[in-house]
């Protein structure tokens, strides 16, 4: 029943989608969904869950200092790991990053979302005290365009594509860290 309303709420809107169009779509009864679930705002809920659960998981265990390891290595890893998270939960991720606020439910959605951002953005601080990353960008900035990198493969990954989920997280990981400039400098730019 979730994963339909997801499917629904996306092609339709959440606002734009009923009881009755899930019910249809379903090939039930309204009262067969409502024995359930309370309402659409519960599907929202779970949905949103979904969308949040495992990545929290993953940035909270990042955020945790750990002999052995440094706050970039962890940040690379949470990174690599918000790929995986994305793809695995993309309908309910697609559906997170649509909402806007207008429910109790949204509000506190947004309210998860500038957690995680905060959190990275913290371990992206780390990681510059490090001296493992540039100071000059803005840590919170970092953080919001690591993210929004991950985000962007709702609008064009495919699981049956070109790409696997591996080919994907080690792609961002190494655009995010590494950049995109080869490791020898090409001669034409060596002169400059």
């Amino acid at each position: 029943m979730l994963r339909a309303a997801v499917e629904l709420f996306n092609r339709k809107g959440y606002d734009a989608t009923s009881m009755g169009d899930l019910a249809r779509e379903l090939g039930l009864t309204k009262p067969a969904i409502y024995h359930h679930v309370a309402g659409k705002e519960q599907l929202l809920g779970l949905a949103l869950d979904d969308a949040l659960d495992e990545l929290t998981a993953a940035v909270t265990e990042a955020s945790r200092e750990r002999e052995g390891t440094t706050a970039y290595g962890r940040l690379r890893a949470v990174v690599r790991r918000s790929v995986e998270v994305l793809v695995a939960h993309r309908p309910s991720v697609t559906l997170l990053l649509r909402v806007r606020g207008n429910s109790e439910v949204e509000l506190a959605a947004l309210e998860r979302r500038r957690w995680l951002d905060d959190r990275l953005a913290e371990l992206v601080a780390d990681a510059v005290a490090e001296g493992a990353l540039r100071g000059d960008v803005p840590p919170a900035l970092v953080s919001r365009l690591l993210f929004g990198m991950v985000n962007s493969l709702v609008e064009w990954y495919r699981p049956d594509g070109a790409y696997d989920t591996a080919t994907v997280a080690d792609a961002v990981t190494a655009l995010a860290f590494d950049g995109l400039a080869r490791h020898e400098t090409p001669p034409d730019r060596r002169d400059r």
